[in-house]
């Protein structure tokens, strides 16, 4: 192994975070999903939106949308669709009643906070040992790949013949 003064090289640190990463989100979709929630076909997508009331709590759509950094009519998309299952619920919201709140239905706060915890303990347990610097870098971290990520997807898709 490559090392530099304080840690791995980069091409050291490459090559295991590239093995490591499948792991990791193999790991992540273990996770046992709660019987409540089998059988509705909920993509990563959901679990993100889900994620945002179950945390931040209920919200509007373009509230919902910018924190998923996605555009407006992807969240109405998917909300209409989990409305549907039952899922999610839209109210109207007292202060505008043209605009609509969407929350987590009541029959489905407890499994969703079920199907959450897993993820959201094993980073408690991870986070609680790091410091809040080295916590800072690891968000940071994740959010530089995820940008890099997206750039090099653009890159590929802008260099294919149309």
């Amino acid at each position: 192994m490559s090392t530099e003064s304080d840690g791995p090289a980069v091409d050291e640190a490459v090559r295991t975070l590239l093995l490591l990463m499948p792991r990791l989100v193999g790991r992540a979709k273990r996770l046992p999903i709660p019987p409540a929630l089998q059988g509705l076909d909920l993509a990563p997508r959901h679990l993100a939106l889900l994620a945002h009331l179950e945390y931040d709590g209920p919200t509007s759509v373009n509230e919902l949308a910018a924190r998923l950094e996605v555009a407006p009519t992807t969240v109405s998309l998917m909300v209409s669709e989990l409305s549907r299952l039952g899922v999610l619920q839209r109210t109207a919201d007292p202060a505008d009643r043209r605009r609509r709140i969407i929350a987590i239905a009541s029959a489905y706060a407890a499994p969703i906070g079920e199907w959450l915890s897993g993820s959201a303990s094993a980073w408690e347990r991870v986070m609680r040992g790091l410091h809040p610097a080295e916590r800072a870098t690891v968000i940071t971290a994740l959010h530089a790949y995820e940008a890099a990520l997206e750039q090099a997807g653009d890159q590929q898709q802008n260099a294919q013949p149309r």
